[in-house]
């Protein structure tokens, strides 16, 4: 009686798989992947190509310019072609910081500008934790309401404001019993003022920013916390807060960078800077200096100072949070 073969049975050693061509006891092989070593890190800076030669030639080369005309001497005379440009080096930047003027100028547009960011800050976080607690018709007013007043244009905003707060023809005064009063004679009321119509203007970015951020968090934490007692004040600060941090910090940094370079409101609502340049801001003091009196390096010098000043907030600020762990 003969045994009967196994089914299966193992190859002898050096056989190969029928019909694969792959030595016995190893699975086939697949088709060779291509590896994107060597490609990896070139590969999304070709997909940004087109967005950087635009930035380049938006941002980049402007900037270039502006720093190349800080070093020159450049007025109306070189402009008309009188007189031959001339390299100067940093005395425009001498010039300009033995300028007591400067310095005060320098003083006023960083208080104002911290004020604007604070308020916008707090008004824009109200209104969004406002718009958690109403009914859907009223968020939808509000939010409408504020949509308007920041897709209102700098100068249209300007000058209602202007007329709102008129001493002769404006409702302000009169509502309020102020009679002729003058918002814009006095340099603290004229900086309140524009204070009010930037943060007009300018909370409702915070506002739509910070809602979708609490929108993302899970109502059970917010519910829990309500839950525990907790008020409303308390669970911003311990729950929201917290968690809104990545976005606090772009708004943040927003709300510095355009409102230390507010220019048309200052511009238009005090008559370009005040009475004797008392509610002067940099950005205003440079366009006087480079367009009203034709200094045109002096004006860039400016410039290049705000864009330093900028730039190092903003990485002060950046390296403060990521000291803290905060991923952005």
């Amino acid at each position: 009686m003969t045994t009967p073969t196994t089914a299966l049975q193992a190859p002898a050693p050096g056989a190969t798989g029928a019909g694969t061509g792959t030595p016995a006891g190893r699975p086939p092989r697949r088709g060779r992947s291509v590896s994107p070593k060597g490609h990896s890190g070139w590969t999304p800076w070709l997909y940004l190509l087109p967005a950087l030669v635009l930035l380049a030639g938006l941002l980049v080369y402007p900037i270039y310019q502006l720093g190349l005309i800080s070093f020159l001497e450049y007025t109306q005379a070189q402009v008309s072609g009188g007189e031959p440009t001339t390299f100067k080096g940093f005395d425009n930047y001498a010039t300009l910081f033995n300028d007591s003027q400067f310095w005060q100028v320098l003083l006023a547009t960083v208080l104002f500008a911290a004020a604007c960011v604070v308020s916008t800050l707090v008004v824009g976080c109200a209104m969004a934790v406002l718009l958690t607690r109403i009914r859907a018709l009223p968020r939808l007013a509000l939010m409408m309401a504020a949509l308007g007043a920041w897709a209102t244009p700098a100068i249209t905003g300007s000058t209602v404001w202007v007329f709102l707060f008129d001493p002769d023809f404006g409702p302000v005064n009169k509502v309020l019993g102020l009679g002729d009063f003058s918002w814009t004679y006095g340099r603290y009321s004229a900086f309140a003022l524009v204070l009010l119509e930037v943060l007009w203007c300018s909370f409702p970015f915070v506002m739509v920013t910070v809602y979708a951020g609490i929108r993302a968090i899970p109502t059970e934490v917010l519910e829990a916390a309500s839950l525990d007692g907790a008020s409303q004040w308390r669970i911003w600060r311990t729950i929201m807060a917290p968690m809104l941090k990545p976005i606090l910090i772009v708004v943040t940094i927003q709300s510095i960078i355009w409102d230390f370079k507010v220019f048309t409101q200052i511009y238009v609502m005090t008559n370009g800077g005040g009475i004797a340049g008392q509610n002067l801001v940099l950005n205003v003091y440079a366009y006087q200096k480079a367009f009203a009196s034709s200094q045109y390096s002096l004006g860039s010098a400016i410039g290049v100072v705000m864009l330093v000043i900028l730039l190092a907030v903003t990485l002060v600020y950046l390296r403060l949070v990521r000291r803290q762990g905060e991923e952005l």
